[in-house]
């Protein structure tokens, strides 16, 4: 008998004379967390697919427990007891915790109506062998993007999954967040089930998994032990060339001040924010989630109100009441959320990357499209978006090269701030050093950047001082040279009586 509860041998899979899984393999042992890693683009989502039934492969084999199979669709493949959790919900948002997991197949009383003291009795029970104490009527909608997920576990549990198949499950999620979903990952695999998880957070890998196969170009590349594997290997067969470097810090010599912040106040939200911000110079913003971090530069850029407070730029005072004023002072935000606040998903590319700057490309003859098409070019090709064409759609590129397109729409504009919301999350490690070398392209040529980053490791590493948030104020603003995660969280975790701002 095998070894594996799954195994896929030489799976090809092409659309439209692409090569999209190039005889790829995969094992999976009962009981095992294994992680699948690779860049954007390396073949990872379309492999899920073709494991969960939405795509059948052209070449190569399934076996599920000994014995080849083939799936015609996703119920299928959940009848053998796979099921998969993504990173953006697929849950009914109006719909109950209960009728979420059991829609489709509603437990019946003797009378043959829906019997909902039962469904919500099992729900709990669901919920509750996660380590969850969400309520069964809670409409889906109204909860946290970690609160979904476990929902949708237990929806995977309630039938029975044996392989359960965790797509990015934590990209959205705070560290608190993750190491929950770490338990419950750790708890399931306790239980004997077989677990697939895949991410850009080589943390994720390193704290769940136990083996780790990566993908590159349509490509397998290996299967290796975690236990002992050196981060500079991982991340040399991900990307295809030895990363000498993932945070590539220059000295650059730091100018005069650009940006002045004092007293910045939204009531309930933020209080007595001061800051300053010189040309050349990476500001980053660290705390914990719900800090006030995103809230405060939302309300300097004009997205929401400022109450109190000035804000100089260039020894000047502002006020912006709309983001167009921010960006046409030259003060530009890219947003945490890009698909939901930094593209129009369905545009094309150089429709993305005008956006900002409509107005400089009409005139009394109309719309200068052939401008605005080559001015995209220019933009997107110094930033090495990899595009086929300017009238690609931005939904068809993967997640680092939409953030380039973000980028790109920033770059259009005349600016001397960037603010830098969670530049590089959810993308691949590959994507992440290229956005860094980005980064340090644009303070060279004298922007200053803000730089708000979860990821602590980056905004150390990056940075050329730290801002400390904590429950709504500036707790200290410290030199990134020599400091520390501890440092950094120890002080996120409180709240100095005083209010001080910048050291």
């Amino acid at each position: 008998m095998s070894d594996y509860i799954l195994e896929l041998k030489d799976i090809v899979k092409r659309f439209s004379g692409v090569v999209a899984l190039n005889h790829v393999q995969f094992q999976l042992k009962k009981g095992e967390i294994h992680a699948l890693m690779g860049e954007n683009g390396a073949g990872k989502s379309t492999f899920i697919k073709v494991i969960t039934g939405v795509h059948a492969p052209d070449d190569g084999e399934i076996i599920l427990k000994g014995e080849k199979v083939t799936f015609a669709n996703p119920r299928e493949a959940y009848a053998h007891s796979i099921a998969a959790i993504y990173q953006h919900s697929t849950a009914y948002p109006h719909l109950t915790v209960a009728e979420n997991i059991f829609v489709g197949h509603y437990k019946k009383n003797r009378l043959g109506l829906n019997d909902w003291p039962a469904m919500y009795a099992e729900t709990r029970s669901l919920l509750e062998s996660l380590g969850s104490s969400i309520d069964p009527r809670a409409e889906i909608g109204m909860l946290t993007v970690a609160e979904q997920q476990i929902v949708e576990i237990a929806k995977a549990i309630s039938q029975k999954a044996e392989i359960l198949i965790m797509d990015e499950p934590t990209a959205a999620l705070s560290e608190k967040e993750c190491e929950q979903l770490y338990q419950i990952a750790d708890r399931l695999r306790d239980q004997g089930t077989s677990i697939i998880f895949i991410s850009h957070r080589i943390e994720d890998m390193y704290r769940l998994a136990t083996r780790v196969t990566v993908f590159r170009d349509s490509q397998y590349i290996g299967t290796y032990d975690v236990q002992g594997l050196p981060k500079d290997k991982l991340v040399a067969a991900m990307v295809g060339r030895e990363v000498v470097s993932l945070y590539p810090k220059r000295k650059v010599e730091i100018g005069e001040e650009i940006l002045r912040a004092e007293g910045l106040c939204r009531q309930g939200v933020f209080q007595d924010v001061s800051f300053t911000l010189h040309k050349g110079e990476i500001l980053g913003f660290a705390g914990l989630v719900g800090a006030g971090r995103t809230e405060v530069f939302e309300a300097l850029c004009g997205v929401t109100r400022l109450e109190k407070g000035k804000v100089f730029l260039e020894g000047k005072e502002v006020h912006f009441k709309h983001p167009k004023e921010s960006i046409a002072a030259g003060v530009g935000l890219l947003p945490e959320d890009r698909h939901r606040q930094g593209l129009v998903l369905s545009w094309e590319i150089y429709k993305n990357t005008s956006l900002s700057t409509l107005s400089k490309y009409i005139s009394w003859k109309g719309m200068d499209v052939k401008q605005e098409r080559l001015d995209a070019k220019n933009l997107n090709e110094k930033l090495g978006t990899k595009i086929q064409s300017v009238s690609d759609i931005a939904s068809s590129l993967s997640g680092g090269n939409q953030q380039k397109v973000v980028f790109s729409k920033l770059l259009n504009s005349d600016l001397k701030v960037l603010i830098l919301d969670e530049p590089t999350k959810g993308v691949d490690v590959g994507a992440k050093a290229q956005i860094y070398e980005i980064i340090m392209d644009l303070v060279e040529s004298g922007y200053g950047v803000i730089l708000i980053s979860s990821e602590m490791p980056e905004v150390i590493s990056v940075s050329d001082r730290i801002a400390i948030m904590s429950n709504g104020r500036l707790a200290e603003i410290v030199d990134a040279q020599g400091i520390t995660q501890e440092r950094i969280l120890a002080t996120a975790m409180q709240v100095r009586d005083n209010g001080e701002g910048e050291k």
